[in-house]
């Protein structure tokens, strides 16, 4: 298992939060996600040999936000 953090923009509230975390957790290989509007970021859990993080990525910017980093 691995885990990542990604800086996310666009997030305007605690729903937009939910918003990635309900999408992130449907992906297969992914464990568990914590997404803060507070901090601007989503720490992933997930199997790195079931998802890649340019897969979370894309997730992640589909409905409109954008990833500005990750480590």
């Amino acid at each position: 298992m691995k885990t990542t953090t990604f800086k996310i923009e666009g997030m305007n509230c605690d729903g937009c939060a939910n918003t990635i975390k309900t999408l992130v957790e449907s992906e297969p290989g992914v464990r568990m996600a914590t997404v803060s509007f507070e901090e601007g970021q989503a720490r992933i859990l997930y199997d790195p040999q079931s998802t890649g993080e340019d897969r979370l990525v894309a997730v992640i910017q589909k409905p409109g936000f954008r990833v500005a980093g990750r480590h």
